[in-house]
């Protein structure tokens, strides 16, 4: 498990927003349904994060990345644990699709340590293969499950939101806190026992008890 070093070359991709990648790193990504924000948020968040960035030109300090996560990534979070939106994922049969979508080629492509399908996002914590693209990957997931839950709900068209947000992981204690706040995150949003999905590799299991 290799995690985010300042020595190592970064490689930037760009869609709406900027992914930071670096050869074998372990992520943590978030995905959402096209539906899960209402516009009107979204673009006020947008215009915030926008004005910030505009004021805190990269490269960041640690204590800037450290603001950044807590003015808009919490923001984020928080929003989309309201709950709007259709919340297809809700539905146990769609998360059991989802689900074979994420299991495909772990420990090939990727490694798999922990995730929450929650009614109208995804949460993973997961390491990358060498020579493997994170974008390839996130892209695989959400275009499989896409296809698939169109097909289980008899309709058409994009699901998932077109971008997804990435947060490399820097250390142990990170990546602990990563999986934690994945564990909780259902109990955060006050969901039932049936209307999410989470998996923990075992490794994962022990070590948070």
């Amino acid at each position: 498990m290799r995690f985010f070093s300042d020595l190592a070359e970064t490689m930037t991709t760009q869609n709406h927003l900027p992914h930071w990648q670096q050869e074998g790193a372990t992520y943590f990504v978030t995905w959402r349904l096209k539906d899960s924000i209402p516009q009107p948020l979204m673009e006020a968040w947008r215009r915030d994060r926008e004005e910030w960035m505009r004021l805190h030109p990269e490269p960041w300090t640690e204590e800037q990345t450290m603001e950044y996560h807590s003015l808009f990534s919490t923001r984020m979070d928080a929003m989309m644990d309201e709950g709007f939106g259709e919340c297809v994922l809700r539905q146990e049969a769609c998360r059991e699709t989802l689900a074979a979508s994420l299991g495909m080629f772990d420990g090939e492509r990727f490694l798999m340590h922990s995730w929450v399908a929650m009614p109208n996002h995804v949460h993973a914590l997961f390491s990358m293969a060498q020579g493997r693209k994170l974008e390839k990957v996130v892209g695989g997931w959400k275009g499989y499950s896409a296809k698939d839950i169109n097909v289980l709900l008899e309709r058409k068209g994009a699901l998932w939101q077109k971008d997804y947000f990435d947060r490399m992981v820097r250390n142990w204690d990170h990546l602990l806190r990563v999986a934690r706040y994945i564990r909780r995150n259902p109990v955060k949003a006050k969901l039932g026992e049936r209307e999410f999905t989470l998996y923990e590799a075992n490794w994962v299991k022990k070590i948070l008890g």
